[in-house]
């Protein structure tokens, strides 16, 4: 009997496809262990500081730590591999554009070791950013050890990208959307490209959640929102909307700001963020660390508008200065809490003047989230799903996908741009390269149906 034959495309594809699983299987554990290695540091920072008890003894000694921790990401970062610094997706975003570097043992080592210094310490940044970065590099890894053409090499290095993201959140569905959303204009779509992404974030996410056995990282029980309330909702967009695009302005200010230090000193703004990191830890700990604790106890309370708001500007602040001090870390988790804080302010006064129901105000503190996300990243339906993962609030889709929507239009006819697209061209900027390509409104639409020849 003859032996069926398999096409020469078929064996290419299921070549390129076991790559793509190989990436979600490592990022997974790779993931997994930046995570436990985080939680390990903040576990014996909380112990050391307990132990210490009352008095000035726990401040000073917080300070010293923090201050040490984070200038010893920036110098390392500095040393070993500068592209490694914030959050690295506009660097990935720059590879698959041809514009940025690709040197991964560099990036791999600097951003776990740097990535555990300064997120050890309490800055106001997420783990997402790190294990994003670290995904793509382990999936540039695997594409030096075979030829690969320059739209399956770009698909891999998304595929790496979204199962960071997924590991990072246990949301492999956010991860493979944020591909979709956020790389439109770089992400080469196509059946095998597609898949690779979808297979890496997949294995990623199952891999994490099996090795750390969690659910939504920030469950959330939300009962009925009546129908009347939509428009609340859509007003919170509006005000998200313009919130994301002040944080954008805010951010890449900062950012300059720090870069006109001279070159010798710019270790300095590194310690003294950091001092300020470790006497917070002991006088406010809210206003301290990536927030993923900090938003499920913020929605069991019940904190007062004005605590609300100061927790929102302190927060506010707090990311700008950390993510500017040039270490490792995400800004997507401390977005989150903040958007959590301004939420709940809305919900809670809300409940003031009109008759809503106490489930408002979770719901405000949850669509806030995914609205936030949405003005500042530009990535409306990632917003929804990220935060339907997170919270497991199913219930609160449509509240969700009404903040999102208002807010994404609110940034866009503010003149808002994508965050990572403007951290990019800035990036170029100060790298001699030329910056081109559509403005936001005028990118490639997503087109799904073709395939690799």
């Amino acid at each position: 009997m003859k032996a069926p034959h398999i096409s020469f495309s078929v064996r290419s594809d299921a070549a390129y496809f076991l790559k793509a699983t190989l990436v979600g299987i490592l990022v997974g554990g790779l993931a997994t262990g930046f995570h436990t290695g985080l939680d390990f540091l903040f576990s014996r920072y909380a112990a050391l500081r307990l132990a210490l008890g009352p008095g000035y003894m726990p401040y000073v000694v917080s300070m010293a730590i923090s201050a040490a921790c984070v200038t010893g990401a920036f110098l390392l970062i500095r040393r070993v591999a500068p592209e490694a610094a914030g959050s690295g997706i506009q660097e990935i975003e720059g590879a698959m554009e041809d514009k940025r570097p690709l040197h991964w043992p560099r990036v791999l080592f600097a951003k776990f070791f740097g990535g555990l210094l300064a997120l050890g310490s309490g800055l106001v940044l997420g783990r997402e950013g790190p294990t994003i970065h670290m995904g793509a590099m382990t999936a540039e890894a695997l594409s030096r050890s075979q030829d690969l053409s320059p739209d399956d090499h770009k698909g891999l290095l998304a595929a790496g990208a979204a199962a960071g993201l997924a590991a990072a959140f246990n949301a492999p569905l956010a991860a493979i959307l944020f591909i979709v959303e956020e790389t439109r204009r770089q992400f080469p779509f196509g059946y095998r490209t597609y898949m690779a992404v979808i297979i890496a974030s997949i294995l990623s996410a199952a891999i994490t959640e099996q090795l750390t056995h969690i659910g939504p990282p920030l469950q959330v029980d939300v009962g009925y929102v009546p129908v009347w309330s939509f428009a609340l909702l859509a007003v919170l967009g509006v005000f998200l909307g313009a919130l994301g695009v002040f944080f954008n302005r805010a951010l890449i200010t900062v950012m300059d700001l720090f870069l006109k230090i001279p070159s010798g000193l710019r270790w300095v703004p590194a310690l003294v963020i950091g001092a300020v990191t470790g006497l917070l830890l002991n006088a406010l700990p809210a206003a301290t660390g990536g927030g993923e604790e900090l938003v499920h106890n913020l929605i069991l309370s019940n904190y007062g508008v004005i605590t609300l708001l100061v927790l929102t500007l302190l927060r506010f602040g707090g990311v700008l200065f950390s993510y500017a001090s040039g270490v490792p870390g995400g800004i997507f988790a401390p977005m989150l809490s903040i958007a959590t804080c301004a939420g709940l302010a809305f919900g809670v006064a809300s409940a003031e003047f009109l008759p809503v129901e106490d489930d408002f105000r979770s719901a405000c503190a949850v669509a806030a989230m995914g609205g936030f996300f949405a003005a500042s990243v530009r990535a409306p339906l990632v917003g929804v799903v990220l935060v339907m993962e997170l919270t497991g609030a199913y219930s609160l889709i449509m509240p969700v996908l009404i903040t999102c929507t208002t807010a994404s239009l609110t940034a866009h006819h503010m003149g808002g741009r994508p965050i990572y697209e403007e951290l990019l061209e800035r990036t170029l900027r100060l790298a001699g390269q030329p910056v081109d390509g559509p403005p936001d409104g005028d990118k490639t639409p997503v087109q799904l149906g073709t395939r690799e020849s």
